[in-house]
């Protein structure tokens, strides 16, 4: 039998070489595949860069707004919840995006920011939008050479 299948018209002239042609021609496109991929995880890495560093400065920003009453009498230094989760909406306002801000025990601000990345290539097998947060904390401090503890 196995005689036989040797001796058939077709197996007397091997395909040598069959297998590195189909190798380059699949080659090419699975390397650009590929780098399209990359091109798309990348975009969304950096969008998640930017979420971070809007949710920090955002934070930052609010962390500005302290209780004058209180830190004008002397009593405490610590931030005024609404005009510090102003100071942060407004600065998320202005960078264009959405979050969230929360003030915690009056010098503690954290803030959550949603955005999404936009992709350029993925969007071809259904996948358009991926989802790029941010998170930032923020510390009121004070003092001259190093943080204090608030007066009493």
């Amino acid at each position: 039998m196995l005689d036989y299948l040797r001796s058939l018209p077709w197996r007397q002239h091997r395909d040598r070489g069959g297998l590195s042609v189909f190798v380059a021609i699949i080659t090419v496109p699975l390397l650009a595949l590929g780098g399209l991929l990359v091109v798309d995880g990348l975009g969304r890495l950096r969008a998640v860069e930017r979420s971070d560093a809007l949710a920090l400065e955002a934070a930052r920003a609010g962390a500005q707004g302290i209780d004058a009453s209180k830190a004008v009498a002397g009593t405490a230094i610590e931030a005024d919840p609404r005009a510090a989760a102003a100071a942060a909406r407004t600065y998320l306002s202005r960078a264009g995006v959405q979050g969230t801000v929360t003030v915690q025990g009056g010098s503690r601000l954290s803030v959550s920011v949603h955005d999404a990345y936009t992709t350029r290539f993925l969007s071809l097998v259904g996948i358009s939008r991926m989802p790029a947060d941010g998170h930032g904390r923020a510390a009121l401090l004070h003092g001259i050479t190093v943080p204090e503890k608030d007066a009493p």
